[in-house]
């Protein structure tokens, strides 16, 4: 993807923070929007590589998943090699975990009076 001075149109290296014409202060574009590669926990059906890789770049999954069986067969396991990269590499989703504690069924910590443990 090219990157150039917005007001000579000169091409600059992706490093650049002048321009090497006119002098100008170049600013980097902002990345697109879209979710992060990560790999989620809903969803998977074996590792979740497809799945992510699916939501990343707003494709269908299904078709992820079927271009990555064809491509695994007819490259001689050279997808599923990268395959297990994506396992290995790309995050797993991190877990949404509640802001609420302690738990407010009865009293923490236990010994104080209240209804801990749960009466049967």
């Amino acid at each position: 993807m090219p990157f150039y001075c917005q007001r000579c149109g000169t091409g600059l290296p992706l490093s650049a923070r002048f321009c090497s014409n006119c002098g100008t202060v170049v600013t980097a574009a902002p990345p697109p929007p879209g979710r992060p590669l990560v790999r989620p926990i809903a969803g998977r059906q074996i590792a979740g590589v497809c799945i992510g890789v699916a939501q990343a770049n707003g494709w269908n999954v299904t078709t992820v998943r079927i271009l990555t069986v064809v491509g695994c067969v007819f490259t001689s396991g050279l997808v599923g090699v990268a395959y297990l990269a994506g396992w290995i590499g790309i995050p797993e989703e991190p877990i949404a975990m509640s802001a609420i504690y302690p738990p407010s069924q009865g009293s923490y910590p236990p010994g104080t009076p209240g209804n801990y443990p749960p009466s049967v």
